[in-house]
């Protein structure tokens, strides 16, 4: 007859200690992937944007070719893309990094 370790039943301290170690190992992953930043551009450059691993927003560069007085919504334009290639870049890398403890467990991000 198994052991009830706990009320889990006849889960052993070997699986529940690795279950530990995985749960330590995914926030810190995440805490890793939330710290770094994301860079991208658009307009060839003319505006790039920086956003942190939780897809916030940090840095934001225009450069003075990319201003005319008589075309703002392009501005605006070039600025959204920028952000928002940024923002997926961080997305993607968080999924990525993420992905490697959840595979099989068919978990909703």
């Amino acid at each position: 007859m198994p052991k009830n370790f706990g009320g889990m039943g006849g889960v052993n301290p070997g699986m529940i200690k690795q279950m530990q170690k995985m749960q330590q190992d995914m926030v810190r992953t995440q805490e890793e992937l939330e710290n770094k930043t994301y860079t991208a551009s658009s307009g060839g450059g003319v505006v790039t944007a920086t956003v942190t691993g939780k897809r916030e927003l940090s840095g934001l560069e225009i450069k003075p070719e990319a201003v005319d007085p008589d075309d703002v919504e392009m501005l605006q334009d070039l600025i959204i893309a920028a952000v928002r290639e940024a923002q997926n870049q961080a997305e993607t890398a968080m999924n990525e990094g993420m992905a490697r403890f959840t595979r099989g467990m068919n978990l909703p991000f």
